[in-house]
């Protein structure tokens, strides 16, 4: 858990000020609301992992009514995921967020049904306002356009956007 927590200062240092200096990285651990979130999400992991299920619980309570974000009980985030505005970001179910994926804010990835959960690869942005919804596969390096709605898959290097979202090649390598 604890390497864990310092690749997320690692990778959110990187992604706010472009350096793993030593300032970069005490901005990342005490400045930014996404390492408090990784942080409560690593502890809840260690939570279900060692069957604490009342411990999962009341982090998620406190994630919520703190941070305004909402990340359910069974879902998996990879390293380094940068929500750049928490507030109001749902990630449900047992979607599974890869490795560095950035949350623009106000964003929802999963739908209330048990129909199936997203999952969303490494490296991806998910723009302000955007809902990926339903059992659908989000390639790495995609980008999701402000406010789309994307209800299918998106493959690796492509953008989504519009509602329901249409799906574009990506033209720069970014």
């Amino acid at each position: 858990m604890f390497k864990d927590l310092f690749n997320d200062a690692l990778n959110l240092a990187q992604a706010e000020s472009g350096t793993t200096d030593r300032k970069a990285l005490m901005h990342a651990v005490l400045g930014t609301d996404s390492y408090r979130i990784l942080a409560l999400n690593r502890a809840r992991e260690a939570a279900r992992r060692f069957h604490v299920p009342l411990v999962n619980h009341a982090l998620r309570v406190v994630q919520t009514a703190v941070l305004g974000i909402e990340i359910g009980k069974d879902v998996t985030i990879g390293k380094g995921v940068y929500f750049v505005h928490p507030l109001g970001v749902v990630i449900g179910g047992n979607a599974r967020v890869g490795d560095r994926v950035r949350f623009y804010g106000n964003n929802t990835v999963g739908t209330a049904k048990d129909n199936g959960y997203p999952v969303i690869e490494d490296d991806v942005w998910v723009g302000a306002g955007a809902r990926i919804l339903g059992p659908i596969r989000i390639g790495a390096r995609s980008r999701i356009g402000a406010n789309a709605v994307v209800l299918t898959d998106v493959p690796a290097d492509h953008v989504a956007v519009g509602i329901p979202a249409k799906v574009f090649p990506k033209t720069d390598k970014d």
